[in-house]
């Protein structure tokens, strides 16, 4: 396969100069009666005039001659070159591409929209200009192709907290290298050089967006609940420690059930509790 090769045009300053001389010499021509001269001159300096190109900053311009690529020129500034070739500017600054989100599903089947940024440049003006027929084009439907294969290799969530699984919202950069991956390898034949991809979007589907959204909530709710209960029992069992260990009141089975059933409701409930005093005896 070829490869980029530098291309090293004349200065068009140069031969501005001698377009200047030839137009200069055509007039004369005409001017002395030579008609033949003038007549040659006329088309010969109208295809000189065709070989300028100017190349701008961060931009590139590709040179075939009758079908065979002859090189590239990268460096900036006023240039001719042989009038016959075709000339391709391709830019070599960095581009955003900010994806609409596409409806895709996870690994779990579920539907959810999901949408990439992407900053990408050209790299191989042969590759760009040859090896694809638009890579403009190119680089938006692989883009598209490696974040909907994304997708499918995680799920949206993991609402199991003792399953320390991989999601597409959690994460973070271990996916987004993933997708970067992806993508670099996909664009590597268009000569793109990817200078950073990531997730920017991401939700469960309308349709199911109100169901998961309970299911979160659920899992939120169980997993406090399982906290707060971790929490009593540990201060129900320091309680029982410090009574027995200090001798302040002695407890029987039947005794402790009680005390404990008591604290476990205060600790756990979901309003603070309403004291009754007892003005009788202990027992009544």
């Amino acid at each position: 396969m070829k490869e980029e090769k530098s291309f090293k045009p004349l200065s068009g300053y140069l031969f501005l100069l001698v377009v200047l001389i030839m137009t200069g010499a055509t007039i004369m021509a005409f001017i002395g009666e030579m008609f033949i001269t003038g007549a040659i001159l006329i088309p010969v300096t109208i295809i000189t005039m065709i070989g300028f190109t100017v190349v701008d900053p961060n931009e590139s311009c590709v040179m075939v001659l009758f079908g065979a690529y002859k090189g590239t020129v990268k460096v900036n500034g006023f240039y001719w070159v042989n009038p016959f070739y075709s000339k391709k500017k391709i830019s070599l600054r960095a581009r955003n591409f900010d994806s609409e989100p596409i409806k895709v599903n996870d690994k779990n089947g579920n539907p959810i929209k999901i949408g990439l940024v992407l900053v990408w440049k050209v790299e191989n003006t042969y590759k760009a200009a040859f090896d694809v027929d638009n890579y403009e084009h190119f680089v938006l439907v692989q883009s598209d192709a490696a974040l909907r294969k994304l997708a499918g290799l995680y799920p949206y969530d993991n609402f199991e907290g003792h399953e320390q699984e991989l999601t597409l919202r959690s994460g973070g950069e271990e996916v987004n290298d993933e997708l970067e991956r992806e993508i670099r390898e996909r664009l590597y034949i268009a000569g793109i050089n990817v200078i950073e991809a990531r997730i920017n979007y991401i939700a469960y589907a309308e349709e199911i967006a109100g169901a998961m959204l309970r299911r979160q909530q659920a899992a939120a709710v169980v997993a406090a609940r399982y906290k707060i209960v971790e929490g009593a029992v540990s201060m129900v069992e320091m309680a029982l420690e410090q009574l027995s260990e200090k001798n302040i009141i002695a407890l029987d089975e039947e005794k402790k059930a009680a005390m404990v059933s008591n604290l476990m409701v205060v600790l756990c409930g979901d309003k603070d509790p309403n004291p009754i005093i007892n003005a009788g005896t202990l027992h009544q």
